[in-house]
């Protein structure tokens, strides 16, 4: 193996080289043969790259002919192909002869940084129920971030049951495709319109289950989720598609901004979905 300064290196040693050197720096494999033209188009690129960011990663280059075990290990079925390990583990890969701008975006997407890091434990945190743990860090994110959208709806997410405005402000101009964040996105400004409607009760359609669905808006204000997701079945058993199926919005955006592991969100989640169907 070359030193851990070389940013381009032929593997000689793939345990090495590239599954214990990636627990150090993440590490790009090429895997490539000498008779393919794609290969000889990408190769340059990924060593111009290596060395323009030496030190963030590191790039080994695998010769299919010469390593046919190390080809069949990863399921190597054409070439061109690239493999980023970070921990022994891929976390990204394609397959081709990409231009050298979208190289650089699809590095940009799955190399680890900071800022990926402390989303990943603030969703954790979310998830588990701990919004007020997981304020602060988002809240250094966007400090740090301030173009990161994740981290926004994040807060959204954290400031919708204290200032459903800010957390509506908070979403302007967002850009996020990702499902798990479309949902948030979509729970947050469900409750978001219920907060409002606790000022204005009277823009409510009359109907069976609209005194359960006031008292079930009263509680989410209050931070009373039991109460809410209470009055929220009452409002299924009663009219089930009162406010425009509201009371199934309204319960599915509570359980998504709680976190499926908030106590809440165990205690109730399978008595709601029984009165769903």
């Amino acid at each position: 193996m070359q030193g851990t300064n070389v940013a381009v290196y032929e593997v000689t040693d793939f345990q090495q080289d590239v599954l214990e050197a990636s627990y150090q720096i993440p590490v790009l494999v090429d895997f490539w043969a000498p008779w393919c033209g794609p290969c000889r188009i990408l190769g340059p690129v990924l060593e111009r790259l290596a060395r323009k960011h030496a030190g963030r990663w590191k790039l080994v280059k695998v010769n299919t002919d010469e390593h046919p075990e190390l080809a069949m290990a990863y399921g190597i079925r054409g070439i061109p192909a690239v493999k980023l390990f970070v921990n022994g583990e891929v976390v990204g890969e394609f397959v081709g002869a990409l231009p050298e701008h979208a190289v650089e975006q699809w590095l940009a997407e799955v190399l680890p940084s900071e800022t990926k890091a402390l989303l990943a434990q603030a969703e954790q945190l979310l998830e588990e129920g701990k919004l007020r743990e997981a304020e602060p860090l988002v809240r250094r994110l966007l400090a740090a971030a301030p173009e990161e959208d994740k981290a926004r709806v994040l807060l959204a997410r954290i400031r919708i049951f204290d200032n459903p405005d800010e957390a509506e402000r908070l979403l302007e101009g967002q850009d996020v495709a990702e499902a798990g964040y479309l949902q948030q996105i979509e729970a947050i400004r469900t409750l978001a319109r219920l907060l409002r409607l606790k000022h204005q009760p009277e823009a409510l359609p009359e109907g069976p289950g609209r005194a359960f669905y006031l008292e079930a808006i009263e509680a989410l204000a209050r931070k009373d989720f039991d109460t809410a997701v209470e009055r929220l079945i009452d409002v299924l058993r009663k009219d089930r598609y009162y406010d425009n199926d509201g009371a199934r919005k309204a319960g599915v955006a509570i359980f998504t901004l709680l976190g499926s592991r908030h106590p809440v969100t165990q205690r109730w989640r399978r008595t709601f979905d029984m009165w769903l169907y």
